[in-house]
């Protein structure tokens, strides 16, 4: 079977990894566009080929895959810069990596005969990541096209991810999901650290004490699921315990209070039927949010 060929437009930190990657499972380079022609370049040397070229529909006019991994805002205005300008040839699939945008946001593609889809790594890239494969083990969400997803499918098993189809509807709810167990884990760490320091811990130690225990909640939702894992004062209906914990924040970190609260409210569902109603009802006046 003849190796496809492929584009990037955006030789960020992910266009450059995908561009190493993509060809060391067997694609072509054969383009690269980027607004630094030095980002460009760079891209083109890690897949080892591939001409770089000033504009976006240069790069792609002949490749059979074209990956658009600018930042999120500028990929509407790309997509319809290739289908303005005949950039694309017929069958091409054309894939983002935006996991909180749609494939729908490059429709115009379709003008071309072009194939339009996402294809989201679930991952973090702080910097390009080769040769280390940072794909594999995770997850990759592709939507759009069949005719894209089939290839998307195609890529995450050749980088040794698992593929995950979501609906095109739903693609900004599964991007939140990612965000509240990625970014918010950081946010809620953060708390924690300003309330270990403020009970008197040194800040350079407050990971050394949290992230075991963290580690070791991760490796209990692994083995029990989310509900099961729970536990501390409201999975054992300790209302005296929550209450003295409201107080002293209240006392030392005032601004930290409704977020203690907030979280604890959500929490709440997690032990019904574990926990008597009475319990129940007094926790939840203990984290009213008024």
């Amino acid at each position: 079977m003849k190796p496809r060929t492929f584009a990037i437009i955006g030789c960020g930190k992910v266009g450059v990894t995908l561009s190493w990657h993509l060809a060391h499972i067997g694609y072509l380079p054969i383009g690269f566009a980027s607004r630094r022609a030095a980002s460009a370049h760079a891209a083109a040397e890690s897949a080892g080929g591939g001409r770089v070229c000033r504009d976006p529909w240069e790069a792609a006019a002949s490749a059979d895959l074209v990956f658009i991994t600018t930042p999120d805002a500028a990929i509407a205005s790309i997509a319809a810069c290739l289908a303005e300008q005949k950039g694309l040839k017929r069958g091409a699939v054309v894939l983002h990596c935006s996991g909180a945008l749609s494939s729908e946001i490059i429709a115009t593609v379709r003008r071309c005969g072009a194939y339009a889809g996402s294809l989201h790594p679930l991952q973090s890239f702080a910097a390009p990541t080769f040769p280390e494969n940072p794909f594999q083990g995770i997850v990759m969400a592709g939507e759009g096209d069949d005719e894209a997803l089939d290839l998307a499918r195609d890529i995450a098993a050749g980088f040794q991810a698992v593929f995950l189809k979501i609906e095109t509807a739903h693609k900004t709810l599964y991007h939140a999901a990612a965000v509240a167990a990625s970014n918010y884990l950081v946010t809620l760490l953060a708390a924690s650290t300003r309330l270990l320091e403020e009970s008197g811990i040194a800040p350079e130690n407050t990971l050394q004490v949290l992230l075991p225990l963290v580690r070791g909640t991760l490796k209990n939702i692994e083995k029990r699921g989310v509900a099961d894992a729970l536990t501390g004062p409201i999975a054992r209906g300790d209302v005296a315990t929550v209450e003295a914990h409201c107080r002293k924040i209240e006392q030392s970190l005032p601004d930290l209070l409704p977020f203690y609260q907030v979280l604890g409210h959500y929490t709440l569902p997690l032990v019904q039927g574990n926990v008597s109603v009475d319990k129940l009802r007094e926790l939840a006046a203990l984290l009213g949010r008024s």
